[in-house]
């Protein structure tokens, strides 16, 4: 962490944007399962998607030496991201549709997180890098 962050600012930086990454990750698994249902967990996916696209535009934008590296890395990359993006609960949901033998929705979850937010990633960096 770069020195111009105090210790104590480290921790409040990372605890808001947990919160509000918790909160949007939240938001939108509610409305993904109310809107789609509960057959495959889609709302899993699409934060993950997004989230690794966030990520993307930001290690970019860092790079490029658009955004400040301390605050924006621990407020956006360290908080927001790691409470938005969800792959332990990808891996749960993963595990779980094998535990009911549905090994197809299990293996297309798999593809489809892993190529799509790879991708997203890669999407990401390259609009920022890219005019």
């Amino acid at each position: 962490m770069s020195s111009a962050l105090n210790s104590l600012s480290v921790y409040l930086l990372v605890a808001l944007g947990g919160a509000c990454g918790a909160s949007l990750r939240f938001f939108i698994s509610q409305f993904v399962l109310n809107w789609l249902g509960k057959g495959f967990p889609f709302a899993t996916l699409i934060v993950n998607i997004s989230g690794s696209f966030i990520m993307g535009l930001l290690y970019g934008l860092i790079e490029q030496g658009v955004m400040q590296v301390a605050i924006t890395r621990t407020l956006i990359g360290i908080g927001f991201l790691g409470a938005f993006t969800t792959f332990s609960t990808f891996s749960l949901d993963t595990v779980l549709l094998i535990q009911h033998g549905e090994y197809i929705k299990a293996v297309t979850n798999i593809l489809l997180n892993v190529v799509l937010c790879v991708g997203a990633a890669a999407l990401g960096i390259f609009l920022v890098t890219h005019r």
